[in-house]
């Protein structure tokens, strides 16, 4: 059976990738006028996302990568961003 939630209740959330990582929390809900359009996620301390954006403030993930939104949210390893600690070196 589906479970229904409310959005406010997501806020605050916490967001991991499909693969384990802890992503960061759920800041804002961005909507169009029928449905869910994206997620902001806010880069918190100790998250991926803090490490993968050095300064920035977090990212907008699509609706179309998040895979559950239960006691957490697990979204698709597509939404990391492509831009590494790697690639920075080189």
């Amino acid at each position: 059976m589906l479970k229904m939630k409310r959005i406010s209740e997501t806020y605050d959330m916490r967001v991991f990738t499909d693969q384990g990582e802890y992503f960061g929390d759920i800041e804002e809900t961005i909507l169009t006028q029928t449905k869910v359009f994206g997620w902001r996620v806010r880069a918190t301390k100790n998250s991926f996302l803090s490490k993968v954006l050095g300064s920035a403030k977090g990212v907008i993930v699509p609706h179309q990568l998040v895979k559950s939104i239960g006691d957490i949210m697990i979204i698709s390893k597509a939404a990391i961003p492509s831009h590494s600690e790697e690639e920075a070196e080189a």
